[in-house]
């Protein structure tokens, strides 16, 4: 199988390219981690498995989404997201980018 390298990075601000949401990485998997059953009900464009996936907090919501790499792009707006569970992961904003707390995988 064929590795793809991660487009982007924790701390990182994008953009949904279809839902049009912005929001900040959180994490970040080489292939998709969710269930099948989870895939079939909400991966409605059926973006590829075999290719990174990002856990992203929404701005302006207290949601949280697993996106497929091909869905996003990088935020225009480098603005601070708002969100309540920024502190959980980031320990400042700074340059348009979060700093993670420590070491993420």
């Amino acid at each position: 199988m064929e590795e793809h390298r991660a487009k982007f990075a924790v701390g990182q601000l994008v953009e949904h390219q279809i839902f049009g949401y912005r929001g900040v990485v959180v994490d970040v998997n080489a292939t998709f981690q969710l269930t099948d059953e989870w895939y079939e009900q909400v991966a409605r464009t059926r973006p590829p498995k075999d290719q990174p996936w990002y856990h992203v907090l929404v701005h302006d919501s207290d949601q949280a989404t697993y996106v497929a790499e091909r869905n996003l792009q990088e935020a225009s707006d480098t603005a601070p997201v708002r969100h309540s569970m920024l502190d959980d992961f980031f320990s400042e904003f700074t340059g348009g980018r979060y700093t993670p707390h420590g070491r993420l995988n």
